[in-house]
């Protein structure tokens, strides 16, 4: 069931949105070599506290994995696609650290995602981390009132096809609300004109994964969570949380 948004519903979306553009900016600056994976857990943790709010992530259980997730934010390193947990490896000079990141605030969730080197940058981990978000703007530009779907889609998937990436087969954007995953699915592949036709009150995260190898299947580690390219290739994510209006497609995971 899809459950459109009032202006007061999407208000309320963008505060918990905004906690997380903070923890985000938060992660970012302390995110070094040497400092640990779950250091920046700490770090959202702490900006949780600050700002009254809780995570989306934390004891989130689907279907899917053998246990609840055990961190605040999913940490994904080179290979990891998604879905990394959090541990104590400290970060080396040339990783390329994927961050996911949801916060409920007064019953709204915001989720977002952004990916950067630490240290050194590697320009073939910067063409990927830039063509992510090249995406995923793309996405969010091709969600006008009245388009399809599909068009959402479309764009994300010329982008990462267009530079030869691999994208993940079954794994894309959500709809948001008051809870994290809500109708409907958003795939990072689609057809123009085919699908549901957005209309205003809906909200959405659109998160294009790519995958610098090219093959578009991955596997699964035994923890039931982390997802990798199967030919040990690199990754990318990149993701907002957006509301259809009138006015057209608002980010609303901004500070």
């Amino acid at each position: 069931m899809i459950i459109r948004k009032s202006r007061k519903d999407i208000a309320g979306l963008r505060e918990a949105g905004r906690v997380v553009a903070l923890a985000h900016r938060a992660m970012r600056a302390a995110a070094d070599v040497g400092v640990t994976l779950r250091d920046l857990d700490e770090v959202a943790r702490d900006v949780l506290r600050e700002h009254g709010a809780t995570s989306a992530f934390l004891d989130y259980h689907p279907h899917f994995a053998p246990t609840p997730f055990p961190g605040v934010i999913c940490a994904s390193k080179n290979d990891v696609i998604v879905h990394g947990i959090p541990n104590d490896d400290p970060l080396k000079d040339g990783d390329l650290l994927s961050i996911d990141f949801g916060a409920i605030l007064d019953g709204w969730v915001g989720d977002a995602a952004v990916t950067f080197s630490v240290g050194t940058v590697r320009p073939e981990d910067e063409h990927l981390r830039q063509a992510a978000e090249d995406a995923l703007a793309a996405g969010i530009a091709a969600a006008a009132p009245g388009a399809r779907l599909g068009d959402i889609g479309a764009a994300i998937g010329a982008i990462g096809r267009g530079h030869g990436y691999g994208i993940p087969q079954g794994w894309g954007g959500h709809g948001v609300g008051r809870a994290m995953h809500e109708e409907p699915s958003v795939p990072n592949e689609g057809q123009p004109g085919r699908g549901l036709r957005l209309r205003p009150g809906l909200v959405i995260a659109i998160e294009p994964m790519f995958m610098a190898g090219g093959r578009d299947d991955y596997r699964i580690d035994d923890d039931g969570w982390t997802i990798r390219t199967v030919d040990g290739s690199r990754a990318s994510h990149a993701e907002h949380t957006i509301a259809i209006t009138d006015d057209g497609p608002q980010i609303l995971t901004l500070p």
